[in-house]
């Protein structure tokens, strides 16, 4: 196959010199693999025919510990957040990966997209050491103060860097709806015909952040699986909970609280990444993505929660050096239900202690309920 054609072909190359200069070192230059540290405007990325990865999925499905071991070894400090380390051996690491890693053929990153703000304030840090290695660092923002008109510019920059219209980034947004009205369709499943497990549901909503680099495959396995939990008989848990802050780190988590009677019936981070909104324009979409801007859009979507689904009690998950960590002052003073702080650092499974207090903390709301102290 003649490469020089296809790089003077594809549309999307253009003059860029971002794109070019990746493009000259690939040997297979398309599709570009463009990594992210947290969700963005995915339809761009499809539009433009690369492939979006979720650096986090990569990450946590994969051999978590090891990751954070060899950014230890590079010099990142113990008291930093484990998803920063494991992010960065991710991307570090490429082109090569152990056996077993998420996409059936890892073939590195060419790009990676760093939300430098309305995520983690480690990540601009993260970036400059990226690029300083070398590596090809776009950056993307979402203003504290959600201001349309900022978004809008950071959506266009976007489309610009690949040379994609907003036309294209529409066509694609309409496809990736259709997936999405079927995740709506597995959330109720979660919360109104209790057929989906905590877990079941975590892990397809986060996964929706990239459609695990392949939307049409991700589709056909929604589909599947959608038709055999429908087969289900629903499940009876005493206690409902809602999961507020990131996705854990730890790999036994829902499974645990399951144990113990109890099931997350609202997952608030994971719902957002999977863009429930369905509205007609990108920039409103983006716009209504509560995850990146102030909390009190995140606490107003969490009440409404809390009343529609009946639950009973919130298991606030924060990651350890953490500036979200003080999400919880607020949750505490506007959310009038039982709130448990879980903390998380490095990947595994949840220690006896964090164990203890869960179990305390659900039957402490098995009691308020058997005395109607619960008004949900």
């Amino acid at each position: 196959m003649n490469h020089d054609i296809l790089k003077v072909s594809n549309p999307n190359i253009k003059e860029n010199p971002t794109l070019k200069s990746v493009y000259t070192k690939r040997a297979f230059p398309y599709p570009l693999h463009i990594g992210f540290t947290t969700s963005i405007p995915v339809e761009i990325i499809y539009a433009a025919g690369h492939k979006p990865i979720d650096l986090n999925n990569v990450f946590i499905l994969n051999d978590s510990q090891r990751l954070v071991r060899e950014a230890e070894l590079s010099g990142f400090p113990r008291n930093l957040c484990s998803w920063i380390k494991g992010m960065y051996s991710v991307i570090s690491k490429a082109p090569t990966a152990p056996a077993g890693f998420r996409f059936d053929s890892w073939e590195g990153l060419d790009i990676i997209i760093g939300v430098v703000q309305g995520d983690c304030s480690n990540t601009q840090s993260l970036m400059d050491i990226l690029k300083d290695e070398g590596k090809k660092i776009i950056p993307f923002s979402y203003p504290y103060d959600r201001n349309k008109d900022v978004i809008e510019n950071e959506i266009a920059k976007l489309e610009a860097t690949f040379s994609v219209s907003r036309e294209q980034t529409m066509t694609m947004k309409r496809r990736l709806d259709v997936i999405r009205k079927k995740l709506i369709l597995l959330d109720e499943m979660t919360w109104k015909t209790n057929q989906i497990t905590s877990f079941e549901n975590h892990i397809w909503l986060v996964t929706s952040s990239d459609f695990n680099g392949d939307y049409n495959k991700y589709s056909n396995e929604l589909n599947i699986f959608i038709e055999e939990a429908s087969n289900r008989k629903p499940f009876k848990n005493n206690i409902r909970l809602g999961f507020v802050g990131v996705p854990p780190i730890l790999e036994d988590f829902y499974s645990f609280v399951e144990q113990c009677g109890a099931r997350v019936v609202f997952n608030e981070v994971q719902k957002q990444f999977s863009m429930f909104y369905l509205e007609d324009d990108i920039v409103n979409q983006y716009h209504k993505f509560t995850y990146p801007y102030s909390i009190f859009n995140r606490i107003d979507d969490i009440r409404h929660a809390i009343k529609e689904r009946h639950i009973h009690g919130i298991l606030c998950y924060t990651q350890s050096f953490c500036h979200r960590q003080l999400d919880i002052l607020s949750f505490k003073k506007h959310l009038e239900i039982p709130i448990l702080l879980i903390e998380g650092d490095i990947p595994g499974k949840i220690d006896e202690r964090t164990k203890l207090r869960i179990e305390s903390f659900l039957e402490m709301i098995c009691y308020e309920k058997e005395e109607n102290l619960i008004n949900v």
